[in-house]
């Protein structure tokens, strides 16, 4: 794929564009391989003559899982909807992989209600876990957490758990729940008898995207997914026992929203290394949201920042990431634009847009709306798309390059009108051998392997 067409954009002279371009882009990768090699990316993807996922020559898929079909558990089918996901490592070797399932009330295969994992029996989200062994079979598949609504992304604790978080603010009484919805849990995927189903309500409730953990501080960092305006918050968690392990954010903290000064709405910032110095973090009124959704509520003189569709969140380096899929001036943001990346150093308090996508005139090829975003094991990130037309994860190189690296096969449109699942769930096993992907629809688990170092020009043992 040409760069032209899927770029990295920054509103600044050619003369001015190598420096804080490179600058902000290399901040992306802190703490992924060092090395770097002109050949970014694998080569056009091939056609799979399965019909579900078309890939690079020299890479092949295995289906793990896929809607519908028996868990390995016997508890009920696998559900809808496999979102967020994380891999962690398992026994001898072997890889566990925590699934989300955003489902609504209306979900075909709702995650089945275990005892002693169950939220809301009204619920039809929640989570699975996966046991891989050490050649990449799945020997296990059962529920990891039910009894949620709308488990959209998440994200991995230093100590080896799973934050999942509910995307939407629905409360009891409505729409067959017999409980509050809008929190974070905590799945072990080791035992998930061991945190069973308890929201760690002083997170805040809202319609959370994604968590990413400190692993220095134990800071809790969350992003709010609103398509409405007012548009989302980006949060901090300041828990009271900072890194206390399986449980500890139980014990509570404090909440906090963003406030860049003088920035209402962070569409309105269209220039990549554009740098915001000495941000402030503000408390939040009602974390609960117990009168007024916390995007609506009151934060002083000074106000608060929004952004539209606040999504993918992770930890590198020093640094937490963070994504905007877009905005729409049409829908009430200060400026249009096509996915943003956003870094926060927390040392420094310093804000900088990294990263600002471009459209795309082809609708076979990635141009819009990055949504989950991860770090690759050779260097670069890995981006699913959330748009229009073809689905693809696209690789972005450390020279700025965007590179194909799947597409999906899976029409679930109309005759005539084509239409394919979004990409999800983008994780690494912790030796990076292996890539492991969702499709949202039809719900499909898939494990990617093939010369993942190749290309960076890495070698791995």
């Amino acid at each position: 794929m040409s760069v032209t067409r899927r770029q990295i954009l920054a509103r600044t002279g050619a003369a001015t564009l190598g420096i804080a371009f490179t600058g902000a882009l290399a901040d992306l990768f802190a703490g992924s391989p060092a090395a770097a090699d002109p050949r970014a990316g694998h080569g056009p993807l091939l056609p799979d003559p399965a019909g579900l996922l078309d890939l690079p020559a020299g890479f092949s898929y295995r289906v793990l899982s896929r809607e519908g079909e028996p868990l390995r558990s016997g508890e009920g089918p696998v559900p809808s909807h496999c979102d967020g996901m994380s891999a962690f490592a398992g026994p001898y070797g072997g890889v566990r992989l925590v699934r989300n399932h955003e489902n609504r009330p209306e979900a075909r295969h709702a995650v089945p209600l275990v005892p002693g994992l169950v939220y809301d029996r009204g619920g039809r989200g929640g989570c699975t876990v996966l046991d891989l062994d050490a050649g990449g079979e799945v020997r296990a598949e059962h529920v990891g957490i039910a009894g949620t609504a709308v488990n959209c992304a998440g994200g991995p604790t230093p100590w080896g758990t799973w934050l999942t978080c509910e995307e939407t603010e629905d409360r009891a009484g409505t729409k067959g729940y017999e409980k509050d919805h809008g929190f974070v849990f905590e799945v072990d995927p080791a035992d998930p008898h061991r945190t069973g189903a308890v929201p760690l309500t002083a997170l805040g409730r809202f319609a959370h995207e994604a968590v990413a953990v400190d692993p220095y501080s134990g800071i809790v960092y969350e992003t709010e997914d609103a398509f409405d305006h007012p548009f989302g918050l980006f949060y901090r968690f300041l828990p009271e026992r900072p890194l206390g392990g399986t449980g500890a954010l139980r014990a509570g903290g404090t909440l906090e929203a963003l406030r860049v000064p003088g920035v209402p709405d962070l569409s309105v910032v269209q220039e990549a290394g554009t740098v915001f110095e000495s941000v402030e973090w503000v408390p939040v009124p009602d974390p609960q949201a117990t009168g007024t959704p916390l995007r609506f509520q009151d934060f002083g003189p000074g106000g608060i920042t929004h952004a539209q569709k606040l999504e993918g969140c992770y930890w590198g380096g020093r640094s937490v990431h963070f994504v905007s899929s877009f905005a729409r001036a049409s829908d009430g943001s200060g400026a249009t634009h096509f996915g943003q990346v956003w870094r926060y150093d927390p040392r420094d308090r310093r804000l900088t847009l990294s990263v600002v996508f471009g459209p795309d005139t082809d609708v076979r090829l990635p141009g819009e709306s990055p949504d989950n975003i991860c770090l690759a094991p050779a260097g670069g990130l890995m981006v699913c798309e959330d748009g229009a037309g073809a689905q693809h994860v696209f690789g972005v190189s450390r020279e700025g390059e965007v590179y194909p690296v799947a597409r999906g096969r899976q029409d679930i449109g109309r005759p005539g009108a084509p239409e394919w699942g979004e990409f999800a769930g983008v994780t690494f096993a912790p030796d990076g051998r292996t890539m492991y992907l969702n499709c949202y629809e039809p719900g499909t688990t898939f494990a990617v392997t093939g010369p993942w170092f190749r290309a960076a020009g890495l070698s791995r043992a």
